[in-house]
């Protein structure tokens, strides 16, 4: 899939970063060249076929050389989070053979250090910004610096050789999820999961290589991994890495995207703060915005139902939007097309608001273990306060007491190194979500509460 878009669109920007003030461009053949360099560098280490290499850092480019250059190599890739303390690093960084590692900086480097003697298979560890860290470099010859690896010649014939000798049915990464209930469990995710999710996303919705996204959640995140980072190397989408996380509300301004994904609390925070906003202004302003609202919300009730619009409300919609609701949509561009959102879910009377102010948030649903998405509300089939459907890559069912099934390519290989809990999550093919959920006459799916809750 990479080489593919690298031979189709090389010279096009496959992403922007920010180097102080102005946005700077990095063409698909140069990703693809540092990409190669580190796979060869990976190579030359000795580094054979599902052998695992971890990126642990903040999202941006680094991060996406890296992962892809392991792919390249052959290699599992795996992500940490930079939040993780010692401890939790070291048990992923031990539990998942890790023989290389990619990290941030000096802080990653001493979460290492004090956990080295237990890392037995850890041969190099790769530092992205040694500032700070020149005294440790020179005292372990196992600390690489980044510029290092990148002056690596890149060997194609070598890199060729290893892509052919990949099987599709091959785990491509490892997903750490949460330990909620014990150390967290590695979910072992194939090329073929990947590529079945890239070809649902594709069918749901269209997007090419004139749309735009903004991209900030962190990279160890599934959904972040594969829908957005995998998502925009299928097809192409320009990317915007934000600076920081602080940043991204007036970079989103900057950028304009067409694409935005984000978790369920970006929402609900957004909403609140207009509700305050709203609150403190003056009365004229107030009831101005109260009947955009009321108009809004009554437009959203009759498309939901199936009605028609009336023609004086409509009218009345369009004068509300010109006064109101295109002043909120300017504070993310202006552009969006789709709003994307999962992992828990939103307030029906928010999700109404937003549709009414012209955001068209798309409610999906999946897990880790689903190669994220199951379900998902698409252009053209939306019902608020649900999921929306299973997608043509799964089979869906609910279970005696009450719980989603799923059953597709879409479902992972099972835990790395833990088939006592793989074979508790699936059994005859089919994936215990641990949601309790209930289908609506549509075919809508519409989630309850998490089973060990109940």
């Amino acid at each position: 899939m990479f080489l593919k878009r690298v031979e189709r669109d090389g010279d096009e920007p496959a992403f922007y970063f920010k180097d102080g003030v102005d946005w700077q461009p990095v063409s698909w053949n140069v990703f693809s060249a540092r990409a190669g360099a580190i796979a060869s560098y990976l190579l030359g280490l000795g580094l054979q076929v599902q052998d695992k290499v971890c990126m642990v850092g903040s999202t941006g480019p680094a991060w996406c050389y890296c992962d892809v250059g392991g792919l390249l190599a052959g290699a599992v890739t795996l992500g940490a989070y930079p939040t993780l303390t010692p401890k939790q690093l070291g048990y992923i960084l031990d539990h998942a053979d890790t023989k290389v590692a990619f990290v941030e900086g000096l802080e990653e480097i001493n979460k290492i250090l004090a956990r080295r003697d237990e890392l037995t298979q850890l041969e190099k560890v790769i530092v992205w910004n040694s500032t700070g860290a020149e005294s440790l470099m020179e005292a372990h010859d196992w600390l690489v610096p980044f510029e290092r690896v990148l002056q690596t010649p890149v060997d194609r014939r070598a890199i060729e050789a290893r892509v052919a000798a990949i099987d599709p049915m091959s785990t491509a990464i490892i997903v750490y999820t949460s330990g909620t209930t014990g150390p967290p469990k590695g979910a072992m995710i194939s090329h073929d999961n990947i590529m079945t999710v890239m070809k649902d996303q594709d069918e749901a919705f269209a997007i090419n290589e004139d749309d735009v996204g903004l991209s900030f959640l962190p990279m160890a995140h599934v959904a972040e991994r594969i829908l957005a980072f995998y998502g925009r190397i299928n097809t192409g989408m320009g990317t915007y890495f934000a600076s920081s996380i602080a940043k991204v509300l007036e970079e989103v301004v900057e950028v304009k995207p067409t694409i935005f994904g984000s978790v369920p609390r970006i929402f609900e925070k957004a909403y609140a703060k207009i509700m305050s906003t709203v609150e403190q202004a003056p009365p004229t302003r107030q009831r101005i915005f109260r009947w955009a609202e009321r108009v809004g919300r009554e437009s959203v009730q009759l498309w939901q139902a199936g009605k028609p619009i009336p023609f004086g409300l409509k009218l009345e919609y369009r004068l509300a939007d010109r006064l109101v609701f295109s002043k909120l949509r300017a504070v993310f561009g202006g552009r969006v097309r789709y709003f994307i959102t999962g992992a828990a879910p939103i307030a029906p009377e928010i999700l109404e608001f937003f549709w009414a102010a012209g955001f068209p948030i798309y409610e999906m649903y999946g897990m880790t273990e689903s190669t994220v998405i199951t379900h998902a509300n698409v252009p053209g089939q939306v019902k608020l306060g649900s999921v929306g459907r299973a997608l043509s890559i799964v089979e869906d069912r609910i279970a005696d007491d009450g719980e989603i099934l799923v059953r597709g390519k879409c479902v992972f290989q099972g835990y790395y190194k833990n088939p006592h809990a793989t074979a508790e999550t699936v059994i005859d093919g089919w994936l215990y979500t641990g949601d309790v959920g209930k289908k609506d006459e549509d075919g809508c799916v519409h989630i309850l509460d998490r089973k060990k809750h109940i």
